[in-house]
């Protein structure tokens, strides 16, 4: 059983290693529940675009906890863990062009995937607070803009969206050949969190999923919460 420390045993000792901690997991899941949900209220329109707030306040939340929790988190949910530089990035491409690379972790592809990710759909969120529908939703920070801000940043929240389905669809293309082509276990890793110890590199260590580690992040979620909530009030 791994405890709360941020340098556990070894990997080699165990058939299954720990690589995604729980609120790493859970920040994925709820993440993309957030994005279907905005898209589809959206779509739905009309009484449905109080739900497209909520989503999009609800995926500004999450981005602000991945952010930090990129910083704070344990091994393989920090940044510095899997964003690599160009050298190492083109090693990688080599090591996949011959078959013979793994990674615990994201890797430094997928390292571009989750930045590219994050910074849009930040991006997204924070112009959603500023942008209306001209009927009877605007984002909480509305009246803080002129007529003609709002509409400007309405509009490219609007265009942006189609540059987060092509982020999308490359994310499910990429886990989609994980999984078929090189046999990676990855949705199963991020629903149970481990990964088969002969799927990673062999001196690839366990992240840290305990007690000490779900407090932190649940006390980091209660603050990003509690300033989500003063956002929406603004609108009130």
């Amino acid at each position: 059983v791994l405890m709360a420390s941020d340098t556990p045993p070894m990997a080699a000792a165990m058939p299954n290693v720990r690589i995604w901690d729980l609120p790493t997991r859970l920040f994925h899941w709820c993440l993309a529940a957030s994005v279907v949900g905005a898209y589809v209220s959206a779509k739905l329109g009309g009484l449905y675009m109080d739900w497209h707030v909520r989503f999009g306040l609800t995926t500004l939340g999450l981005v602000i906890f991945r952010v930090i929790w990129g910083f704070v988190g344990p091994r393989h949910a920090r940044f510095r863990s899997f964003v690599k530089g160009p050298g190492e990035t083109g090693a990688y491409l080599r090591g996949l062009a011959a078959g013979t690379v793994r990674s615990a972790g994201h890797n430094p592809l997928g390292a571009l995937s989750v930045l590219a990710m994050l910074v849009d759909l930040g991006i997204q969120a924070v112009l959603g607070l500023f942008a209306t529908d001209d009927i009877m939703v605007q984002g909480p920070l509305y009246g803080t803009v002129s007529a003609a801000t709002s509409s400007f940043l309405t509009s490219l929240h609007e265009a942006n969206r189609w540059v987060i389905i092509t982020l999308v669809v490359l994310h499910l293309l990429a886990v989609a050949w994980h999984t078929l082509a090189r046999k990676e276990p990855l949705v199963r890793a991020m629903v149970a969190g481990d990964m088969p110890a002969d799927h990673l590199p062999v001196d690839a260590q366990p992240s840290a999923d305990g007690t000490g580690v779900r407090l932190r992040a649940l006390m980091l979620a209660i603050v990003v919460a509690a300033f989500v909530l003063w956002l929406r009030s603004l609108g009130s």
